[in-house]
């Protein structure tokens, strides 16, 4: 890969440099956040800029339908402005970090699917994936194209290409839902949900043990573009400090984690990933 053209400041200089050369011989795990998507047109919940706002919860979704119809109007539109997105140089750097042998993987809190796009190989969805949806009650699994294409069928009103506010979390903010029709199981007829981890729900035990195996089996630890405000992010960090790991933290203004990284590049993710990926591979 070529180098970034960027003007570099000397600082930001410096810190790749003591990067680079942390990282150099170690093989590292990746932990990304909302920051690697943004280049692609996904927001970002914390970034700077964003706006204030609080998803809806896993407990509000399984109370009442009003809130399942207002949450499935969202996500359908979100996910149809999230399917669009493509991935950009910083999911194909990580990609090829991977390649080049310096990461052993990544770990995202991200529900893009955009890793994959990239040629990511080893992907631990932290907080789920946008493209599968999970029947609560049955625990089948269905395609999300499967159920968007029927959401579509009974909701022909519903305007996919308007000018809605979409979240990182792939919901889209829709307020008019009365006559929206929620889609249900067509094996047991139960409620659906995509399968991602809402607010309010715990990450299931197997994939935090995913992703912990990834972190305890690397030389070092890389996190980029996550704020560390939600608490699976900080134990895995907790888990590499905990080893005595190189902490290596790249991110546009603080995170919870700062006081406890090696190195804080305070920069944006997707020229800081292709710097280091000319560099390291």
């Amino acid at each position: 890969m070529a180098t970034v053209t960027t003007e570099l400041s000397a600082e930001l200089a410096r810190d790749l440099d003591r990067t680079v050369e942390l990282l150099a011989g170690r093989r590292f795990a990746l932990l990304t956040g909302a920051g690697v998507s943004t280049d692609s047109g996904i927001p970002d919940y914390r970034g700077e800029g964003a706006p204030k706002r609080t998803p809806m919860t896993f407990q509000q979704f399984l109370a009442d339908d009003t809130y399942r119809k207002r949450y499935w109007a969202g996500s359908h539109l979100g996910y149809r402005r999230f399917a669009a997105a493509a991935p950009n140089d910083g999911h194909r750097a990580i990609a090829a970090l991977e390649l080049g042998g310096a990461a052993n993987g990544v770990v995202t809190q991200n529900v893009d699917g955009l890793h994959k796009q990239a040629g990511s190989r080893k992907v631990v969805d932290l907080h789920g994936a946008m493209d599968r949806v999970l029947c609560l009650v049955c625990g089948q699994i269905f395609a999300r194209e499967a159920i968007a294409a029927r959401i579509e069928q009974a909701n022909p009103w519903l305007d996919a290409d308007g000018a809605v506010e979409i979240a990182p979390d792939g919901d889209a903010i829709v307020t008019d839902v009365d006559a929206f029709q929620v889609p249900d199981c067509t094996v047991c007829g139960g409620h659906l949900k995509p399968d991602v981890v809402f607010f309010g729900e715990f990450i299931p035990a197997e994939k935090y043990r995913e992703a912990s195996a990834l972190v305890r089996s690397s030389d070092a630890l890389l996190i980029a573009g996550s704020s560390l405000a939600v608490n699976s992010g900080i134990r895995l960090l907790e888990e590499a400090r905990r080893r005595k790991l190189p902490i290596v933290i790249v991110n546009r203004g603080e995170t919870k984690g700062d006081g406890r990284a090696t190195i804080k590049l305070n920069a944006g993710t997707t020229e800081t990933l292709v710097e280091l990926a000319a560099r390291l591979t």
